[in-house]
């Protein structure tokens, strides 16, 4: 579970069509769960235990990750389980997730990021070479990032919740609707209108409730490895 930007994130590594059939370009993308931001990625010839390393290094440097800090989700990929990934984990103090084994949905944020990216009308059936696609790919986050109105963020961006300025664009939204209200209520025959609630908290695999008393467990979604 994550209640606030960089807490957990989730990283996956996607495939892109090269020119030819059978070449590829593989994109690798870390997500913040709370905020949906790609706060790292990259794309490159092949999947490397090496690149993941340093996208992750790079990564929680920019972006002022403290040991003991951060989560990190991710599927059960070599690249993912490799001991020189895990080492750089454990040297940057960040705690790894991984999903269940034979479970294919359980790193939904990243499926669902990639869905994004490849069903835009932009999006090209293949890529020319390897700078065709880091070019696609930087335009691509900087639109998901800054511009893309996310409705499990309450049609705020990525930007707005990663960064703290969603709060107050909600509430200039809910001051607008207000005063539209004001104005015409019959515009509006469910009463006074408020923008979509913002998130407060984000699951993978969010536990079912359950009536039975239990001993309080850490709020994760699977079991730290």
């Amino acid at each position: 579970m994550a209640t606030a930007p960089r807490q957990v994130w989730t990283w996956d590594i996607t495939k892109l069509l090269g020119p030819r059939t059978w070449t590829y370009y593989h994109l690798y993308v870390v997500l913040d769960l709370f905020s949906r931001y790609v706060v790292g990625w990259l794309v490159a010839e092949r999947e490397s235990a090496a690149l993941a390393k340093r996208l992750l290094t790079e990564t929680c440097a920019r972006q002022g990750i403290e040991p003991g800090a951060l989560t990190l989700h991710q599927d059960r990929g070599s690249p993912m389980t490799s001991k020189t990934f895990a080492q750089q984990c454990a040297t940057l103090g960040v705690t790894k997730s991984f999903s269940r084994p034979r479970v294919s949905n359980d790193n939904p944020y990243s499926e669902s990021q990639f869905k994004t990216l490849k069903y835009r009308p932009d999006f090209p059936p293949r890529f020319d070479d390897l700078a065709h696609a880091e070019a696609h790919c930087r335009d691509f986050v900087d639109w998901y990032n800054q511009e893309h109105h996310h409705l499990a963020l309450g049609l705020m961006t990525p930007f707005d919740v990663h960064h703290g300025l969603a709060l107050d664009k909600w509430h200039r939204r809910a001051e607008a609707l207000a005063a539209a209200f004001e104005v015409n209520p019959k515009r509006f025959p469910q009463g006074l209108p408020k923008p979509p609630p913002l998130p407060t908290a984000v699951w993978i695999n969010k536990p079912a409730p359950t009536t039975i008393t239990a001993e309080p467990q850490p709020q994760l979604a699977h079991s730290v490895q």
